[in-house]
């Protein structure tokens, strides 16, 4: 790790998805429309979404009391993400998610909540935890590019498996978030 971090340096490191520690419900709408897309489809359907919405990211509520299929075509939605956006809403307004509360749980307790909402996968999970709620050791093992890089740094002749990644990134425990931006990083890095 401190060959890598010497290598690809901490200038500007970071993540240009952080969003703003309170605005938590927006940071999962934004994953639910960003999943399995490229940067630019997803921020161009995000846009469609919170157009619709006045230009804001529409509320629990609103999502509710929207129609589906309205809000599908508005935004250019599929089915399964207008019903992701509408359990997430559901699970907010019922109060079984209570986003203002996730800073007072350990991480497991915040990915099991997280994990209730459908659509809501380990992988968005982990970036919450990352990004929204800055969560300093979390290692997302389900990303490929994290698993690559660590075959790349390691010289390893195959991907390795979560668990793999889990512990080879063990000793980096409690500042895995911060190991996985030099990861990532590493991956648009070339060695010096």
């Amino acid at each position: 790790m401190r060959r890598l971090i010497d290598e690809v340096g901490a200038d500007g490191l970071g993540d240009p998805r952080r969003g703003r520690p309170d605005d938590r419900y927006g940071a999962l709408v934004r994953s639910i429309v960003g999943q399995q897309l490229s940067t630019t489809a997803a921020r161009a359907i995000y846009t469609r979404l919170t157009d619709r919405y006045g230009g804001r990211t529409p509320t629990p509520v609103e999502v509710l009391e929207d129609d589906p299929e309205e809000l599908r075509l508005a935004a250019g939605l599929s089915h399964a993400k207008v019903n992701f956006l509408r359990s997430l809403a559901e699970h907010v307004v019922d109060g079984s998610l209570e986003l203002d509360r996730l800073d007072e749980l350990p991480d497991d307790k915040v990915r099991a909540e997280l994990l209730a909402v459908k659509g809501l996968g380990p992988w968005t999970a982990d970036l919450f935890l990352m990004f929204t709620l800055q969560r300093p050791d979390v290692l997302p093992v389900g990303d490929l590019g994290i698993r690559r890089a660590i075959m790349e740094r390691y010289g390893l002749e195959a991907m390795p498996t979560p668990a793999e990644a889990e512990r080879i990134g063990e000793p980096w425990s409690p500042y895995r978030t911060l190991a996985s931006l030099f990861l990532w990083r590493s991956l648009h890095t070339t060695p010096l």
